[in-house]
Parts: C-alpha cells; structure tokens; sequence
C-alpha cells in the first residue's frame, strides 16, 4: 500500500515538474480576444511585467492565451498551426488519358465551414494559456471580474499576471 501511494506521488510529481517546464519554455503568448476586452487589458498587464512578449501575430507565438476550450478553439488552432502533412511514401501516377473518354469535371476542394469564436458570449472566469504546437493547457486561472467596468478589468489582468508570475518563479 506503501509502495503504490509513493508511486502516485512520484508520478504526480513528475507530472507537475513537466508542465512547470513546459510553461517555463514559454517566451512569446498571442492572446485570443475574450469577453469585455479583458486580452487587451492582460496584454498591457503583462508587457509592463515582462513576463512574456506579446505578439500581434499568432504564428509567431509559443502559447496562446484564451478564456473558451471547445470546438471553435480547436479549429481556431488548427488553422493557426497546421500539422505538417504526411509524406506520401511514393509520389502519385498519372492517370493515363484514354481516347474516347470525356474530360472529368474538375472538384474545386471547398473549406469546411469553422465554428465561430465569438468574445460576445459570457466569459465564466477561467483563462487557459495553452501551448500552441503540443496543444496542451500549460497553465489556467479562475478569476471573474466583478463588473465590466475598465478599472476592474485591469484589476482581474493584474491579479492574474500576480499569479502568474508566482507559478513561474515556483511560488
């Protein structure tokens, strides 16, 4: 019974000492819009803190922050950071045109309609700042604002920027 409880510690441990990496690899964050504006008001927050460097351009980012996970985010992710196609293991034959035989209508691919991601629903107060190539959540906060009001925006930026800062410096 012993053995299995330090088992599971050692695994949690392991666990949280690889995330704390992951999150510590973290140099430059695009932030995805959220509800009331609050990516704006964290984008100051933390620019003046310097914790990460904020990009204007997704591509260049190691993790995005964001205020909703589902379906949206995800196609929002993949279409940001595409995964790299297979290679085919041969190239492919042409098909050989046979006389008599009608030319074939040519398919014009058509892209697949992406859910929307809109900062107009109501936020529930948890930011998740996800790694942009491994697509993992690397860190997440709950933290509501009380009101819409600019003053506690920035209140709420600055709170979750404090805490932050204390996860990555190892509280």
């Amino acid at each position: 019974m012993k053995r299995t409880v330090l088992l599971c510690a050692i695994l949690v441990a392991a666990t949280l000492l690889a995330a704390a990496a992951e999150l510590s690899q973290v140099r430059s964050v695009y932030l995805f819009p959220m509800t009331n504006g609050l990516d704006q008001y964290l984008a100051n927050r933390l620019t003046n803190a310097g914790l990460f460097q904020v990009v204007a351009d997704p591509k260049k980012a190691d993790a995005v922050f964001t205020d909703r996970l589902g379906a949206a985010f995800e196609a929002r992710l993949a279409d940001l950071f595409p995964e790299p196609p297979p290679q085919p293991a041969e190239p492919p034959k042409k098909a050989e045109k046979k006389e008599g035989e009608a030319k074939s209508a040519v398919e014009v691919p058509t892209a697949p309609e992406m859910p929307r991601l809109s900062s107009f629903a109501r936020g529930k107060g948890t930011l998740f700042l996800v790694g942009a190539k491994a697509r993992t959540v690397l860190w997440s906060v709950y933290e509501q604002p009380k009101n819409t009001q600019p003053a506690e925006l920035d209140r709420t930026a600055r709170r979750i920027v404090d805490r932050l800062q204390r996860e990555l410096k190892g509280k």
